[in-house]
């Protein structure tokens, strides 16, 4: 007796899967500027790569002879492919079946998915689209079955898990609320699209219900709002411009912690010095300059990948590479407070050293700090606080790390820049103390200054006499520092340093684990 009706049925609900919430659903998505979660899958990774992981999970009814008479399938799709022929887990909700809102096989999937990325060692890519739980609405499909047992895991521990061990992306391609926002957090990068996706933790009803006021979901948690807030890294146009963000961020990891990140090719000569890296710091202390330029100077040509732009905006962090090989950037932007560390570039460095040191990446940092944040509105975030937070991170980062003190570098937070066995190497432009020259002039000839018949010109002239005293070769002299570069030294000696260090990242390879932070 042969068993093809049963197969019938299996191929039967496979293509019926295959029409998500069905014709009209899928047009409306289209209309709204939305691909489906299929074509974002397919999309993203290697043409014909996508091997689909439970197709069939849903809800059927037969008849009584067992004949098919609906099926929907779970709303959550999730398989395994490639990205530049490196295997990867990808999946996410299915908008066009009950909004995203989890069905319970849509919900096993969306676990499933992560247990799946932690048990094959591979990148996890999560599309995010729609809400948490719902009220339940009826039988079969609903989330109102009762719960999950008593002893079984907690949901979110996959959540956690997966993030300790492999490269997390989450792209927010939709309305994103409740567990699906929690998600899009908990990854080490972070995007989603300008015009289409909003991120709340709940939605404009439940929001006027408590408050008695009804927002926008734009005005509640639209680009705008997320990319000042850091809930996400970066912002793309469309969803096509989320996919290649996601590839390019994946190209600077390691597929897992086990791994070290990979090494490509680059027709950058390694020797090459810019010569505008002689000049690109003022001579007059308080004048800014563009610190993006002198990363762009020293890394492999078009390699750098800024990470949370308009967050924490006077610290710049982000990836590329250095004759081929991956690291971490991190430096001080003087265009936005000098340079200081802020209460939010404070947590912004510190979650980007977990990202270095998890994942074996070598951390280049270009010292510019005048110090923490000062003044009322400091005080009220707790800048002092996530500050230290940030240097207890870095104390315990194990990967190796090369500092290069541009400018200024005083006070606590200077001490952010630089991790245990730090590689220092200063520009002649450096300088540095307990306190900036001005703010330690205030202090010290506070009552000269105060008793002058022009208190503002003694105080500038005391800052030009310390200032013009200022010698650039006493560090050196001392050994305070590992060498005094030319600046356009600059990325000879950085790649130098990158291929020493390799050996180093062999031995740490695997997890991480830190003790409490303030």
């Amino acid at each position: 007796m042969s068993w093809q009706k049963e197969v019938d049925g299996i191929e039967l609900r496979r293509r019926l899967a295959l029409e998500h919430g069905g014709p009209e659903a899928v047009k409306q998505q289209h209309a709204k500027g939305r691909l489906t979660i299929r074509e974002r899958c397919t999309g993203l990774l290697d043409e014909g790569s996508f091997r689909e992981q439970g197709r069939i999970a849903g809800y059927s009814e037969t008849d009584e002879n067992g004949e098919l008479r609906t099926f929907s399938p779970a709303n959550y799709v999730l398989g395994f492919g490639k990205i530049d022929g490196r295997p990867c887990v990808v999946g996410g909700e299915d908008f066009t079946l009950r909004g995203g809102s989890p069905t319970p096989a849509g919900l096993r999937k969306s676990v499933f998915i992560e247990e799946l990325a932690v048990q094959y060692r591979l990148p996890l890519i999560r599309f995010l689209e729609g809400g948490g739980g719902s009220v339940p609405r009826g039988k079969g499909q609903g989330g109102g079955d009762g719960g999950s047992a008593a002893n079984a895991p907690h949901r979110f521990m996959s959540v956690m898990q997966v993030m300790s061990m492999v490269p997390v992306v989450s792209a927010a391609v939709g309305a994103v609320a409740g567990l699906p926002a929690a998600r899009l957090v908990a990854s080490h990068f972070s995007v989603m699209t300008k015009a289409t996706a909003q991120v709340m933790i709940a939605g404009p009803a439940i929001v006027e219900r408590a408050f008695g006021r009804l927002y926008t979901k734009e005005e509640l948690g639209g680009p705008q709002v997320h990319l000042s807030s850091g809930v996400v890294d970066n912002v793309a146009d469309d969803e096509h411009g989320v996919l290649d963000l996601i590839r390019r961020f994946l190209s600077y990891l390691p597929s897992n912690i086990w791994e070290t990140p990979p090494l490509t090719a680059c027709d950058d000569d390694p020797k090459r010095q810019d010569e505008a890296l002689l000049s690109i710091i003022p001579h007059n202390r308080r004048r800014a300059y563009a610190i993006r330029r002198i990363i762009e100077a020293v890394v492999d040509r078009g390699s750098f990948f800024e990470l949370a732009p308009l967050y924490g905006q006077s610290q710049v962090t982000g990836l590329a590479r250095l004759n081929g090989h991956p690291v971490g950037i991190m430096a001080n932007d003087p265009m936005w407070f000098a340079g200081a560390m802020t209460a939010d570039g404070a947590q912004k460095v510190r979650r980007f050293v977990d990202l270095c040191d998890t994942f074996h990446l070598p951390v280049v940092s270009l010292v510019d700090e005048p110090g923490f944040m000062i003044g009322p509105e400091a005080e009220q975030a707790a800048t002092i606080r996530h500050g230290t937070a940030t240097l207890f991170a870095i104390m315990q980062s194990s990967v190796p790390w090369i500092s290069v003190i541009v400018r200024k570098m005083y006070g606590v937070a200077g001490a952010a820049h630089f991790a245990s066995g730090s590689t220092v190497l200063a520009w002649p432009s450096a300088e540095s103390g307990a306190l900036p020259i001005e703010g330690g002039v205030a202090v010290a000839f506070r009552r000269e200054i105060a008793a002058a018949p022009d208190p503002d010109a003694k105080r500038r002239e005391i800052e030009e006499r310390i200032a013009a005293q200022r010698n650039p070769y006493s560090r050196a002299e001392n050994f305070s520092v590992h060498d005094l570069i030319d600046p356009r030294h600059t990325r000879p000696a950085l790649c130098d340093w990158v291929e020493m260090v390799q050996p180093q990242l062999q031995a740490q390879l695997g997890p991480r684990a830190y003790t409490i932070r303030p």
